[in-house]
């Protein structure tokens, strides 16, 4: 029972969107980075927009409030490098496990004004959009929700597989931790005979020249 209970609370949580969606704010010359921890081999797809300042929504944007975006994994690999843009999106595969970071950049600008930006972020399972299949007919509502089961089952089998490499990293990283501690606190007691030896010897000295004893 008990084990049941943690497979249902974990289906319970993949199939909540982990996705980021956010709106924020950035003033010229100014960076803000936004990252996502993405594991080995899950799909990402990211949309992003420049809200538009002007009253009438169909007039064009200044270029001042044009954006320069950067995304990039930990390693400095560069999915996605665009420059003076309102509004694109990336889509890509992680090679790799680790953070990943998407970088909005606010061109100079005098006097200072604020950009507002409409980020989506989704990876792994969320990445479907699994209401616009069913709606274009491609497959019955059924097959709809026998997929996202399917590829959620997938992505808790390999939720388990990463959540016990981490463990596994951290179990080796404690161990080495304690060597490394055991080996400070040998050498910190051999140092410590050494200087009482030292002084000992030393007092041993003192005394037999002052024949004191």
């Amino acid at each position: 029972m008990m084990m049941i209970g943690w497979m249902v609370l974990v289906v319970g949580v993949l199939l909540v969107p982990s996705s980021q969606s956010l709106r924020f704010d950035i003033q010229s010359g100014k960076t803000r980075c936004i990252s996502e921890d993405m594991k080995s081999n899950s799909m990402t797809v990211g949309k992003y927009q420049v809200i538009n300042p002007n009253q009438d929504r169909h007039q064009p944007l200044p270029d001042s409030h044009k954006l320069n975006v950067k995304v990039t994994s930990s390693h400095g690999l560069i999915f996605q490098w665009a420059e003076k843009v309102e509004k694109g999106q990336f889509v890509f595969t992680a090679m790799e496990q680790g953070n990943y970071m998407a970088c909005f950049s606010a061109p100079e600008h005098w006097p200072l004004i604020t950009l507002t930006i409409d980020f989506d972020w989704r990876t792994g399972v969320q990445f479907k959009d699994w209401f616009n299949v069913a709606k274009k007919g491609h497959v019955d509502a059924m097959k709809v929700e026998l997929e996202q089961l399917y590829h959620t089952i997938n992505s808790i089998h390999e939720e388990m597989f990463y959540f016990r490499a981490r463990e596994k990293e951290m179990q080796q990283l404690n161990q080495e931790t304690i060597s490394k501690m055991m080996w400070l606190s040998f050498v910190s007691l051999c140092f410590g005979f050494s200087v009482a030896g030292l002084q000992f010897w030393y007092l041993k000295s003192s005394f037999q020249e002052n024949k004191l004893i």
